[in-house]
């Protein structure tokens, strides 16, 4: 009896030790979990895949699906109707306004391009920064220059066209300004539009002037013609349009700014869309579309022209 008890014992201890063996074995693969290795390489596949894509090299149909805009398809496009050649109304034979420039040509071109409807916005200069600021266009063309401390409100297309700066005067007052040192002096009313790079350059060349700054270049034009400014910084294309029409009016001097030409603001935070309207300012100027606005835009902004916004009626003010 005491050796069958021993034997029991013995077996007991030996299954025991079976059971806690068995413990040690590792667990077979079920697919619930992949192995460390396979979670590593799962692990940086999806950081590559947050990497941001490179939109700049993709084509524009890779473009179209990933463009967002204010309006599901359409391009919002606020502009500042006072800045001929850019944007302006050209008055038809039956006395209709009709927004012309070759800011609008382009804005057409590249909705075209990017298969948008087109929307306008006019509206003041430093209401066309705003609307592009707080996101409520897709787009800011206006002759705008690509000023780096504009960059924390919008992003900047490629320039579209190289124009350059120059300081206004009537024929009258041309040999009070020989140089730019002559038109910083107390004496002086000098004007820039609100909020356009032009003030800077005023605060810049001309610091111990009066600046009057007027939202308008056609009231700066006004004040000018009036005797009532001394000179004014314009923007040179549309420093022509208006010389062409005023021959009171002359360019006196070339105005150095370190940026010399012309972008299109896209709102922020939108790659895809600056992308594709990269992408339709190269086919433009590449195809001679560009061009051929200019010459069309300089053409009509030397006939019967009416420059800021329209009544409520969708007529020139008187």
């Amino acid at each position: 009896m005491k050796k069958l008890l021993t034997l029991l014992l013995a077996l007991a201890m030996v299954l025991s030790l079976a059971a806690c063996g068995g413990g040690d074995k590792p667990a077979e693969n079920t697919g619930d979990s992949a192995p460390a290795g396979d979670n590593q390489d799962a692990a940086s596949g999806d950081a590559a895949g947050d990497a941001e894509p490179d939109y700049a090299s993709m084509t524009i149909d890779e473009l179209k699906p990933l463009i967002q805009t204010v309006t599901d398809g359409t391009l919002t496009v606020a502009t500042s109707p006072d800045f001929a050649p850019y944007e302006f109304y050209a008055i038809d034979d039956a006395g209709k306004p009709d927004l012309a420039g070759f800011d609008i040509a382009l804005a057409n071109y590249i909705a075209e391009f990017l298969g948008l409807k087109l929307e306008f916005t006019p509206i003041d200069f430093d209401g066309v920064l705003m609307e592009v600021q707080t996101k409520s266009a897709d787009l800011g063309m206006a002759g705008l220059s690509p000023d780096p401390k504009r960059m924390n409100i919008m992003d900047f297309s490629d320039i579209y066209y190289k124009g350059g700066q120059s300081f206004v005067c009537l024929q009258s007052n041309q040999d009070l300004f020989p140089d730019l040192e002559s038109t910083n002096k107390a004496e002086y009313q000098i004007g820039a539009q609100v909020g356009s790079i032009q003030v800077d350059l005023a605060e810049t060349n001309s610091p111990d002037a009066d600046i009057i700054q007027l939202a308008k270049v056609t009231d700066i034009i006004s004040e000018l013609l009036g005797g009532k400014m001394d000179g004014a910084y314009i923007e040179t294309a549309v420093a022509e349009s208006y010389a062409k029409n005023y021959p009171d009016l002359c360019i006196i001097l070339d105005v150095p700014y370190e940026v010399s030409g012309s972008s299109i603001g896209v709102v922020k935070d939108n790659p895809a869309l600056l992308a594709a309207v990269n992408l339709a300012i190269a086919a433009a100027l590449e195809d001679g579309s560009m061009d051929q606005f200019v010459a069309e835009a300089n053409e009509l902004a030397s006939g019967d022209v009416y420059e800021g916004l329209l009544d409520t009626e969708g007529n020139a003010a008187a």
